[in-house]
């Protein structure tokens, strides 16, 4: 048995030292030296099973390459699947990061109960009575389950050999340590090295392995940066705990694309799949309240109805406020610059608060007609009428601007029941002999015109 020996390396320019010191001499950076295992034992402490996944052992032309796609595993939860792009890939590795309490324990236990396959729930932070307890809210009958409670690789790999899984849940990777690093659980380099270890194991067995990640106060995932370019596939659980909503992005995939979007309702029973985001997103209400306006967005392949809230008063201080909740600030002072130059509204002494309803943050430049609106509206204290909907871009001269994919945005304004979608004039639209009116505009004072 090798002994295994351990050195000292900057991360920043990758010099070398004996043992840790806090400053860099070479470039002079701070907190940059991180331990590194550089000999390890020569038995490993895991068998591959008989389905590993066997490389290449030579260069292959690329018309030789089989291109048969393997098939994805089905999770049951159609919300998870549409972010990761139809299902978890075999031998991939998912990273899950979330503010604490959000519900990523939850969620992924919630999924482990449902899966069709063998999984293995391994948890360094919570006990299996604590486990237990959760699952029977969530789903009390599922035989295909197993709970480890470890915090050592070595010993959860020993249990991998003994059980089999399809699929490994790690929860969370800062609680894992390895015996070849003698650092505490959590640090740069026990993270990096316990991923290291199990991205080996999903690559070369073909099992799929979720970890769940902590995240640092600015919202990042805690642990090196490396960690992120490690993993196949880098999974984003936000929202208020305040609210009942969850949203399920992917910043990084491997496998599928970034932009879907899954949406969860937080139960008593745990996370319920939201297959119809627009109907809780839109407020029911009977009369009409001005500064209301829906917006028609995409996330990914999916088709949003949004309703877009402004609140224009008289500013009580010197400073007009200008305050945006899920929409980009300084795109809204942008809009109100182009009201006051383009329409004439004098906005400059008045405070402006704008909010998109649901707690969610939207970046489609599709609802810049449905925040004029809703402006316009509760500047003039206009009611617009609940059965129109906006689909448009506004550009600083003033003009409406087409977006992409308007057909889709048309067809599920129709569906949702509303009469009429003010769009923009250059969009070319094929569709024929729709329920709904299309109203094409060409500047913003074609608006004005039909709201005031």
């Amino acid at each position: 048995m090798a002994k295994i020996k351990t050195t000292f390396f900057c991360q920043n320019c990758g010099s070398q030292y004996s043992k840790w010191q806090g400053q860099c001499t070479a470039c002079k950076e701070w907190n940059t030296i991180v331990e590194e295992v550089i000999q390890k034992e020569e038995k490993s402490s895991w068998k591959s099973p008989s389905s590993a996944v066997k490389r290449a052992s030579k260069p292959l032309r690329i018309t030789e390459i089989d291109v048969t796609q393997e098939a994805r595993m089905n999770t049951e939860d159609e919300e998870f699947n549409r972010v990761l792009g139809g299902g978890i890939v075999p031998g991939s590795m998912i990273l899950l990061g979330g503010e604490p309490g959000i519900g990523k324990s939850t969620l992924l236990l919630q999924i482990s109960l449902k899966l069709p396959y063998k999984t293995l729930y391994v948890s360094g932070e919570e006990s299996q009575q604590q486990i237990k307890m959760r699952a029977e809210r969530i789903n009390p009958s599922s035989a295909n389950c197993y709970i480890l409670t470890e915090t050592k690789t070595q010993n959860i790999f020993k249990q991998i050999e003994a059980l089999e899984p399809d699929i490994v849940v790690i929860d969370s990777i800062q609680t894992l340590h390895t015996e070849y690093i003698e650092s505490s659980a959590g640090s740069i380099s026990q993270i990096k090295e316990c991923t290291t270890e199990l991205i080996k194991f999903a690559k070369e067995t073909g099992t799929p392995v979720i970890l769940i990640g902590h995240i640092t106060k600015d919202g990042n995932i805690a642990g090196p940066k490396i960690l992120e370019h490690m993993v196949d596939t880098v999974l984003q659980f936000e929202g208020d705990r305040n609210h009942v909503f969850r949203i399920l992005r992917a910043h990084k995939n491997r496998f599928g694309s970034t932009n879907e979007l899954g949406i969860y309702e937080m139960q008593g029973s745990g996370l319920r799949e939201v297959s119809n985001p627009s109907e809780i997103l839109i407020s029911k209400k009977d009369e009409e309240l001005s500064g209301n306006a829906v917006a028609s967005t995409l996330e990914g392949m999916r088709p949003l109805m949004i309703e877009v809230q402004a609140l224009v008063s008289t500013a009580v201080y010197g400073t007009p406020q200008r305050s945006a909740t899920g929409f980009n600030a300084k795109r809204l002072n942008m809009l109100l610059a182009v009201l006051e130059k383009r329409a004439g509204f004098r906005l400059g002494a008045k405070d402006v608060f704008l909010n998109i309803t649901g707690g969610i943050s939207v970046d489609d430049p599709a609802i810049d007609l449905a925040v004029v609106a809703s402006v316009l509206s509760s500047n003039e204290d206009v009611a617009i009428p609940k059965d129109f909907c906006f689909a448009a871009e506004v550009g600083l001269s003033g003009e409406i601007r087409p977006v992409q994919r308007v057909e889709q945005r048309i067809l599920e304004a129709e569906k949702l029941g509303f009469s009429t979608i003010f769009v923009s004039k250059y969009n070319k639209i094929a569709l024929k002999n729709t329920g709904i009116k299309i109203q094409l505009i060409s500047k913003i004072e074609d608006l004005v015109s039909f709201l005031v």
